[in-house]
């Protein structure tokens, strides 16, 4: 009997982990994991957090020390793509035009931000930040202090970036259509306690106004508002978010709806083809409908699962979506989903003032989603609190003298 071969499109945290999981469970095939970028896999979080504030090295982003691939036997490829996709002669074929047959594929191609596309878009001092050389350019941009940095978009990005930016001693104005920071992640309620945390820190927070333009001489010099405003600007950010890299899916003929869509055991529509991390467009058997989630922790967790999948195991991802940031002297932690129209109301257990809290939202009596911001060591209890699926006492939620654990 042949060899099988199992292709991995992305060499990503999600891809990384999910060659991990497969090396660990027994599969002793050929295993390929291929990822356009010249760097070996790394995780996102420190490029707009430890490694952008210049507090941790670049080596500690990667997912597995450098000589882990050819230990486990693993062929990474690095700086080459998967081009395409044949699903009937079940092989892909790359950027170098080489084909490789496949058993098994996994799609943890992630995604790409969105682009401004306005007026001077093209001047030198605009940075993204998806990639870790996105992350290395925009530190060398802030690192010395003194600039003028405009921030478009205050998403979780946007904040973080621009919290960086302050910490390296720069002025910052953020810029943002909707009312609140973060508006359509939490809703306005948490959204404010954000806008005065910048606030308190010296930025110039610019709600409900968008970017309309870029003025400058081949470097960007301002930023045009949707207001008319003109912001002096040495250095731009654009955080306005990210679109999954759906393109080899679509031309493959799966299924795609924001991401790739995939059941609770990360499959596609074809039976061989599986998709994790930012680009899955999964059903969550927990919240009962699909859910596409670019946090961290998603491609943490959802590439070892499609994994497992992969091998023929019986998976049902229904993992709490989880996400965390640090900002300035903030840390929080994030679980469920509290978009607006997902709650009906938010309740608080702690000090929101002082920035020590747990916020909950309720939607019929039943927690969907709580943040922990300055407390520790309760995710677990948070998350055990939305997987019930009960109605709590909204009394004895918000005492802190009463166990979370009792609440269940």
């Amino acid at each position: 009997m042949p060899e099988e071969t199992f292709v991995i499109a992305g060499a990503s945290l999600a891809g990384a982990k999910a060659a991990e999981t497969l090396r660990e469970e027994g599969f002793a095939g050929r295993l390929l994991l291929i990822g356009d970028e010249i760097e070996r896999p790394y995780e996102r979080p420190p490029l707009s957090k430890g490694f952008l504030l210049d507090k941790e090295p670049r080596e500690k982003a990667h997912v597995h020390e450098a000589d882990w691939y050819e230990k486990h036997d693993v062929e990474l490829r690095v700086g080459v793509s998967v081009a395409s996709i044949d699903r009937d002669a079940h092989d892909v074929r790359l950027s170098t035009k080489e084909p490789i047959g496949y058993d098994k594929l996994l799609l943890a191609t992630g995604a790409s931000p969105r682009r401004l596309e306005v007026p001077g878009s093209k001047l030198q001092g605009i940075h993204y930040l998806r990639t870790m050389a996105d992350s290395a350019a925009l530190k060398q941009a802030l690192t010395h202090g003194g600039r003028r940095v405009v921030v478009a978009g205050a998403g979780w990005i946007g904040l973080e970036t621009a919290a960086a930016a302050r910490t390296h001693g720069n002025d910052v104005t953020i810029i943002e259509p909707e009312p609140t920071p973060l508006h359509a992640s939490l809703g306005p309620e948490l959204g404010g306690v954000f806008a005065d945390l910048h606030r308190a820190h010296g930025v110039d927070l610019r709600l409900d106004q968008g970017v309309a333009g870029f003025w400058g001489a081949g470097q960007v010099s301002a930023v045009v508002t949707s207001g008319g405003a003109e912001v002096p600007a040495d250095v731009v950010i654009v955080g306005i978010g990210v679109r999954p890299n759906t393109r080899l899916a679509e031309e493959a003929g799966l299924d795609v709806s924001d991401g790739i869509l995939v059941d609770a055991s990360l499959r596609t529509s074809d039976p061989d083809i599986y998709a994790a991390g930012d680009v899955a467009n999964a059903y969550n058997p927990l919240l009962g409908r699909r859910i596409r989630v670019e946090h961290w922790a998603n491609a943490l967790n959802g590439g070892p699962a499609a994994a497992r999948a992969m091998l023929g195991q019986d998976v049902s991802y229904d993992r709490v979506p989880y996400f965390f940031s640090d900002q300035y002297d903030l840390g929080m932690e994030m679980s469920g989903v509290a978009s607006p129209g997902e709650y009906d109301e938010v309740v608080y257990r702690g000090d929101v003032p002082g920035r020590e809290f747990i916020a909950f939202w309720l939607s019929g009596g039943r927690v969907v989603a709580g943040m922990n911001v300055n407390v520790w060591d309760v995710t677990g209890d948070v998350q055990a609190l939305i997987r019930s699926g009960r109605p709590v006492d909204a009394t004895r939620l918000t005492d802190p003298d009463v166990p979370l654990t009792t609440l269940t």
